[in-house]
């Protein structure tokens, strides 16, 4: 389980790279990436087949994103994670979320023991400004005790 030291430093290190933004407006990826933008957070989309998002370059992949770029949200389906792994750790890339329902053993295994704060079994969308549905679920989560300390 992540702690809050270890969310608090992802999210302070921007700007950050998104990896699985959906140009479907239908889609988590999409949607997320528009709230987290709309709240302030500086995000980059990484989509292989997209040249922008919502106005925003988008990258290919991880080995193109700007040398500036301090954290990495994994929002891939889960048999792409282990590979977008390597790739961040390739690239230098120190800080991981890997959003929920993306995580793999395999993801996971590429990140234990390594020196990456990395984040897994958490949604961004409740720890960066939540508000409605996912402030509540953090007012759920801390009552009852499962929030991250």
């Amino acid at each position: 389980m992540a702690t809050l030291k270890q969310i608090e430093n992802f999210l302070s290190g921007t700007p950050i790279a998104m990896a699985g933004v959906s140009r479907d407006p239908r889609k988590f990826g999409h949607t997320s990436f528009k709230e987290l933008r709309e709240k302030g957070l500086d995000l980059i989309p990484v989509n292989p087949k997209a040249d922008e998002i919502l106005g925003v370059k988008a990258y290919k992949d991880i080995s193109s994103i700007p040398s500036e770029v301090k954290g990495l949200i994994i929002m891939t389906k889960k048999d792409q994670t282990a590979g977008i792994v390597r790739d961040a750790k390739a690239r230098g890339i120190r800080n991981i979320w890997i959003q929920q329902m993306a995580d793999s053993k395999e993801a996971l295994k590429e990140l234990e023991g390594s020196d990456i704060n990395y984040i897994t079994g958490e949604c961004i969308l409740m720890h960066y400004k939540p508000h409605s549905f996912h402030k509540f679920h953090k007012g759920i989560r801390k009552f009852f005790g499962s929030f991250p300390k």
